[in-house]
Order: C-alpha cells, then sequence, then structure tokens
C-alpha cells in the first residue's frame, strides 16, 4: 500500500473483537477476541494503526454483523441464515443460550459507512477506530429471531442448537454518528422481509441456496 502510494486506506474489521463482555462497549473498550477470525482483525488494527502517518490515512471500521440482499449471498450470518431456515423449513435455528447479545448492520449500510469515511475530512478519520452499526440494533438472539418470525409474518417455531455460544457483546455506535454524521438506515426487519421475497422469487440462484445450505448442515446448524 505505501509502495502504491496509497493515501486513505480503509480496513474492514469487526465488532467480533469485543467477544464477550457484559458491560456497553465502546471504541475505547479494551477488545477480547476469542476466535481466530477476531484476533487476526485485531491483529491486522494493530498493525496497520502502526504505519499511519501524515502520509498514509488508516481508518479502522469494526462493522456490526451484516445482514441484508446482495449479489453474493451469505447465509452463514445471523439474520441471513435464520431467514433461510424458516423460508426453507419453517423453522429458525438459535444458538444456545439465545440470551447473547449481537449487533447487527444491514450491507447497505455498511457500503455507506465507507463511503461516509472517504468523504470525510481526514483529520476526522486519520488514525480513528469507529464501530459501525446502531445503538437500536443491539439483540439478543432469542429475540432476534422472534422478530424474524413475526416480521415474516408466516407460522415458525423456534429450535436451539449447538453448544452454548460463548460470545456476546452490546456496542455502543455513538462515536460514527456524532463525528462523522452517519446513521444507519435499516431494520433486521426490512433485512429479513427482503432476503425471504428474493427467496421465494428466486432473485437468489438455487446453486447458491443448495451451497449455503449444505455448508449449514455440515457446520450442524441444521438438520
Amino acid at each position: 500500500m505505501l509502495l502504491a502510494n496509497v493515501g486513505k486506506y480503509i480496513f474492514a474489521s469487526t465488532c467480533s473483537v469485543y467477544g464477550f463482555q457484559e458491560e456497553l462497549i465502546s471504541e475505547e473498550s479494551q477488545p477480547n477476541p476469542l476466535e481466530e477470525y477476531a484476533k487476526t482483525k485485531l491483529m491486522a488494527e494493530k498493525e496497520l494503526k502502526s504505519l499511519c502517518s501524515n502520509q498514509f490515512c488508516v481508518t479502522i471500521l469494526r462493522f456490526a454483523a451484516v445482514y441484508g440482499l446482495s449479489d453474493r449471498m451469505r447465509f452463514d450470518l445471523v439474520v441471513n441464515g435464520m431467514t433461510l431456515t424458516l423460508y426453507k423449513t419453517g423453522v429458525i435455528k438459535v444458538m444456545r443460550p439465545g440470551t447473547q447479545v449481537r449487533p447487527v448492520v444491514h450491507v447497505v449500510d455498511v457500503a455507506r459507512a465507507i463511503i461516509t469515511v472517504i468523504e470525510a475530512e481526514e483529520e476526522k478519520v486519520h488514525g480513528e477506530t469507529f464501530n459501525v452499526g446502531s445503538n437500536e440494533q443491539n439483540y439478543q438472539i432469542h429475540k432476534l429471531a422472534e422478530l424474524i418470525g413475526n416480521s415474516i409474518n408466516k407460522p415458525y417455531r423456534i429450535e436451539w442448537y449447538g453448544e452454548p455460544d460463548i460470545r456476546s457483546y452490546r456496542v455502543n455506535f455513538t462515536k460514527i454518528r456524532e463525528q462523522l454524521g452517519f446513521k444507519t438506515l435499516y431494520t433486521p426487519r426490512e433485512g429479513s422481509i427482503e432476503i425471504y421475497k428474493a427467496l421465494e422469487n428466486g432473485q437468489i440462484a438455487e446453486t447458491n441456496v443448495i451451497h449455503w445450505w449444505k455448508s449449514l448442515q455440515d457446520q450442524g446448524k441444521i438438520n
């Protein structure tokens, strides 16, 4: 990047770096990554921050769990996965214990956040870390499942699976709103509805659905 004379670099990190914490977490909170994915993201953050200079502006964006319809759908993400299992089986699968908290954010809002940083005055984003999401979209997983099921407005039931999830974190997204004026536009209700309709209409390629369905089976998330 430096050799290519890149002036501004935005790194897509994750709120997963917070791991498990009971208090409300801000960018100033001590990370607690529990999985290799989160650990490597945090390592990359630290390395990039060390390169930050007057000639190289680095901004770290820690995204909440992304959801929503896209050209390259992923169904291993919580809202998308729940919507897929609801569509296929009428069942929403919830990882135990269900009380764990996750922040979520729509993929369009992720893109909007990146654009916001690109267009921002450099002094506002130079060497900064921003959580990307909204304070209203921190959900206990079982409550998120109920929200999705009720949004689709079709009969459903909830089934539990897996060992208890050790990750749980409620994230504060005030900084990006106050410092950059960024606010999310979408909610999981809208996201799950758009995905469900796309599945019904065949908008999502069947090969993609089959791929992710098999992947979820292999991971033990569905039968």
